[in-house]
C-alpha cells in the first residue's frame, strides 16, 4: 500500500490528539505491523527457495525414512 505524503500528514496530525496510552498501543501497533511483515518477506524467501530446489524422489516408504534418519544424524 502507497500513501500519499498528504495521508502521510494526516497520521502526524491525528497522533498529538491521542493520550500517551493511545500513543505507546499506535507505537506498539506499528512494531507488531513490521514484525509480521518481515515475518511474511522471510516466508516468502524461503518459499521462493524451496521451489527451486530439485524435489526429492523415493521409490518406497523404508528409503525416505532411511534419508530422515540419515539428515537428523548429520
Amino acid at each position: 500500500m502507497n500513501l500519499t505524503i498528504e495521508e502521510v500528514e494526516q497520521i502526524k496530525e491525528l497522533l498529538p490528539i491521542l493520550p500517551e496510552t493511545a500513543l505507546h498501543e499506535v507505537k506498539d501497533f506499528i512494531a507488531y505491523l513490521i514484525d509480521r511483515e518481515q515475518r511474511r518477506k522471510a516466508l516468502e524467501k524461503r518459499a521462493l527457495k524451496a521451489e527451486k530446489e530439485t524435489p526429492l524422489r523415493f521409490h518406497a516408504v523404508e528409503q525416505a525414512m532411511k534419508a530422515i534418519r540419515n539428515e537428523a544424524k548429520a
